[in-house]
């Protein structure tokens, strides 16, 4: 056996090309990734959703509570009201302060729609300023269902 050591053209030939392979593996695996992390990343329900950055407003000493009952009667503080003398009540109750934050109570029972029309009631009556009111999750699950 016979091994031939002597190469005459010593010098190798330099390639002025570049390899993309590498690159093209790490795209592939990045592509892979993205695909895999992209549904986990996104919400089912495509919705915009504000940024708030504001504090927590301090409680006045008296607030106005506007509530809404099950059997979708509204009471205004501890006076009953009807949906047609909301906007006088208001104006009784705020003595036509219309920057006067009112707080809205709902009972669970009450559905979405219903509390869109009492809503756009109290916009219409020039009230812009309006708290929802609900438990804090903790004192939700150790208070017992309340009746009114």
């Amino acid at each position: 056996m016979a091994v031939q050591l002597d190469h005459r053209d010593d010098d190798l030939a330099e390639t002025h090309e570049i390899n993309v392979t590498p690159f093209i593996d790490v795209i592939l695996v990045l592509l892979i990734i993205f695909m895999v992390a992209a549904p986990l990343a996104t919400v089912d329900v495509p919705v915009d959703l504000p940024v708030s950055n504001a504090a927590q407003q301090p409680r006045p000493e008296r607030p106005l509570y506007l509530t809404i009952r099950a059997d979708l009667g509204l009471t205004l503080g501890e006076e009953t009201v009807t949906r047609e003398g909301l906007a006088a009540a208001l104006d009784a109750a705020t003595k036509r302060n219309r920057e006067e934050r009112i707080f809205l109570r709902v009972d669970q029972a009450v559905a979405y729609g219903d509390v869109m029309q009492v809503m756009n009631a109290l916009r219409a009556a020039g009230y812009l300023k309006v708290a929802l009111v609900g438990l804090e999750q903790a004192a939700a699950a150790a208070a017992p269902t309340a009746s009114p």
